[in-house]
């Protein structure tokens, strides 16, 4: 059974959707990956603020992003499991629910306590989403555009990045961070509305135990090495990118509008890495993934060495964003052609990975910036970025399809 197969069973039994509604609920669910993105990585914008506010330490903010993560990261597979036969419509709108209120209560909340509470909840929303949102695409469009959708899912990654991140950046400028997860909550509430008018019925397609889940990386081979490459690669991006304004302002004395200048050409990069890893996927992972994590790692040290240079800075970031879209389109690509069969049981495992070391990078991150200086972020990612270059490059020498 391919991916396609997997993932296009019938959205109903009786029910066929027009090409129109299709493309509209795939536009919708990358709307969904967007909103949740930008609320889960925004206090990395506005980690300077937060601590100002709070009262609290820049490293103590960057718990912001651990609580949301470690939540998206350990209870998706149980999740995804415990809710193996509820319909994937009713299922996302529901999600999106949760985020909506998160971000309004944010907005809101009187001390940190509260904040870290709701984001931790917000977290099991997240990581759901991660499970399911690309198998959703993939199903309500004809198998033969099944791949097309996915890569417009995945783009809401690259807009998240380009445009919501520095824009909740520019907002708080302008205001204050808590109108910025104030607007964050009514774009939440205007997608849950988007998804539950063009989405049609999906029946859950995967009815995967919590046991079988867990399974699945003893079995798969393939799969367990991916599974620890994510490992290493999200500790170290995310380690070093969770603290990129107060290096910044550290090392450069950087403004608000240069920082935000900054994450705009990450995004960009980003969006230009996910158009090339697009392109070389589908003729080496291995070799995607390898050269990818080689330019980040390039990026990293010449953020170091030139990163006292406004230009240096810019092309640091441009670079860094430009491997993040290759390394992460071609990760996931890895998980789904590792177990094609087991579609959301497998995603749910790379989420669970994936965000629990988000949540773990922001964590080490945060000790090694209060502890040991913010510089040390940054050799961190060097050092686990390598890690995953090095087990990637020593494994699998064939290529292997993408989705």
């Amino acid at each position: 059974m391919s991916i396609q197969d997997e993932t296009n069973s019938p959205v109903t039994p009786q029910q066929q959707v027009s090409p129109t509604r299709a493309w509209l609920g795939v536009a919708a669910i990358t709307a969904s990956l967007f909103v949740f993105l930008t609320t889960e990585l925004m206090p990395i914008g506005l980690l300077t603020p937060l601590s100002a506010s709070l009262g609290v330490s820049v490293g103590s903010v960057g718990l912001m992003v651990t609580a949301q993560g470690l939540a998206a990261g350990l209870g998706v597979p149980f999740i995804v499991a415990w809710t193996r036969r509820v319909n994937r419509r009713r299922l996302l709108t529901t999600l999106l629910a949760v985020l909506a209120v998160g971000n309004l209560i944010t907005s809101i909340a009187p001390n940190y306590p509260l904040i870290l509470g709701t984001r931790l909840i917000m977290g099991f929303a997240s990581g759901v989403f991660w499970a399911i949102g690309v198998s959703m695409a993939m199903r309500i469009v004809p198998a033969k555009h099944a791949n097309r959708a996915a890569a417009v899912v995945m783009s809401g990654i690259s807009i998240a990045t380009v445009v919501g991140i520095p824009l909740g950046t520019l907002l708080e400028s302008a205001g204050d961070w808590r109108t910025t997860f104030l607007i964050w909550a009514g774009l939440s509430a205007l997608v849950f509305l988007a998804v539950a008018v063009t989405i049609p019925s999906l029946p859950s397609a995967n009815a995967v135990s919590v046991r079988e889940v867990f399974e699945l990386p003893v079995r798969n081979v393939p799969l367990r090495l991916v599974l620890v490459m994510v490992v290493f690669f999200v500790l170290g991006h995310f380690g070093a990118y969770t603290f990129v304004r107060p290096y910044l302002e550290d090392s450069t004395s950087a403004t608000v509008g240069f920082i935000t200048v900054v994450l705009i050409v990450f995004g960009t990069g980003g969006a230009i890495g996910n158009f090339i890893g697009g392109q070389t996927v589908n003729k080496s992972l291995r070799g995607s993934f390898v050269v990818g994590g080689l330019i980040m790692i390039a990026a990293l040290v010449m953020l170091l060495t030139i990163g006292t240079y406004d230009f240096g800075v810019i092309a640091a970031m441009l670079l860094w964003g430009l491997a993040f879209g290759v390394v992460q389109l071609s990760q996931i690509n890895m998980t789904l052609s590792a177990a094609p069969e087991t579609f959301e049981a497998a995603m749910s495992l790379n989420t669970m990975a994936y965000n629990t070391c988000i949540a773990l990078g922001a964590l080490i991150g945060g000790l090694f910036a209060d502890h040991v200086g913010v510089t040390s972020v940054v050799w961190f990612g060097i050092v686990l970025v390598a890690l995953a270059v090095i087990l990637r490059a020593s494994t699998g020498r064939g290529t292997t399809p993408a989705i």
